[in-house]
């Protein structure tokens, strides 16, 4: 087994894990893993740049993250950067500024990289289970981008689109710095259309409705998970490999793009970062269950983050950290 520290920044939150990973045997123990909400896409899609204060609580997050690398002995890290980081213009500041604190360059990987990361990290406990069907459906429906992944064993195709939770909301909900409180119908009609759109570019790439089993990852969809299944506070063992009707998404989207920002904080298993985005995140998954006429979607809470440790795991000899 080889100790890795894998780190995962989005353009909503950035993602910790430390693990013993075994990758010949598919085997990864988590021994610490954690997220922290930075907003690192805060305005991105509007200005083009990340602001200098979503910069500073990234930094701040990688700070805390080194002491608990350091704490666990883990010798090796792979820091991967996704939407957000792609798109910025000053994304220089972004990768210096945590070269510094951690001592690894951040790896500011393509769409595609990052669903065939997404697929390694959801797939690897899946593929032995009879009771799903190939091939699977891989969705990651981020911050800034959702990822699309068909494959059984290995990628078939694979395609990121711009239709992430924070993305969707600061592009149809958020007017002069305020976010619609509940969204107006005239609202959500428009960022429906807007996610068809992008699942049209997805559709070129990707055999959607090939697919026989969808599987569902990341924060907008383990919350969903959480409230269908009323839990008291989010439980990770709970919500992992968990399935969820569209019916069920159905309802749960409605009910969250009608509630106000009290309502919605109300909710035991909600995230402070993600009141505000949950409902487009939430309208992404059931434009996606719709179009592929998903019957239920499976959640993963192994996803990214895990692909990039087993990844670190494989090139540990290249990826030491320094001092």
């Amino acid at each position: 087994m080889t100790r890795v520290a894998a780190i995962d920044c989005g353009t909503n939150s950035i993602r910790l894990l430390v693990a013993d990973v075994d990758p010949a045997g598919g085997e990864l123990v988590d021994l610490d893993r954690r997220m922290t909400i930075v907003r690192l896409g805060q305005g991105v899609d509007r200005t083009g740049r990340l602001a200098p204060e979503a910069l500073e609580r990234t930094f701040a997050a990688c700070r805390d993250y080194a002491a608990v690398i350091a704490e666990h002995g883990a010798r090796h890290l792979r820091f991967v950067a996704t939407s957000a980081s792609r798109d910025a213009s000053n994304r220089d500041d972004f990768v210096r500024g945590v070269r510094d604190i951690l001592g690894v360059e951040p790896e500011v990987i393509t769409g595609d990289q990052e669903a065939a990361f997404s697929f390694t990290g959801a797939t690897r406990e899946l593929t032995a289970r009879p009771d799903l069907e190939r091939p699977f459906l891989v969705v990651d429906i981020g911050g800034g981008s959702t990822e699309f992944v068909v494959g059984d064993d290995e990628v078939r195709a694979a395609r990121s689109v711009d239709i992430g939770c924070v993305r969707m909301t600061e592009r149809h909900l958020v007017h002069d710095g305020v976010v619609s409180d509940p969204p107006t119908e005239a609202e959500i009609t428009a960022m429906r259309a807007d996610i068809e759109r992008a699942l049209d570019l997805a559709e070129e790439t990707v055999p959607l409705r090939e697919a026989r089993t969808l599987v569902g990852l990341a924060g907008s969809v383990t919350t969903l998970s959480a409230i269908a299944q009323n839990l008291p506070g989010y439980d990770s063992a709970a919500i992992h490999h968990s399935r969820m009707s569209r019916a069920t998404v159905r309802e749960i989207t409605g009910h969250l793009l009608r509630s106000t920002h009290a309502e919605r904080a109300a909710i035991p298993s909600m995230h402070e970062g993600r009141i505000d985005v949950i409902g487009a995140g939430a309208l992404v998954l059931l434009a996606i269950m719709d179009r592929t006429n998903a019957t239920e979607v499976v959640v993963s809470e192994h996803d990214i983050l895990d692909g990039i440790a087993f990844k670190a795991a494989e090139a540990a000899g290249d990826l030491e950290i320094r001092g």
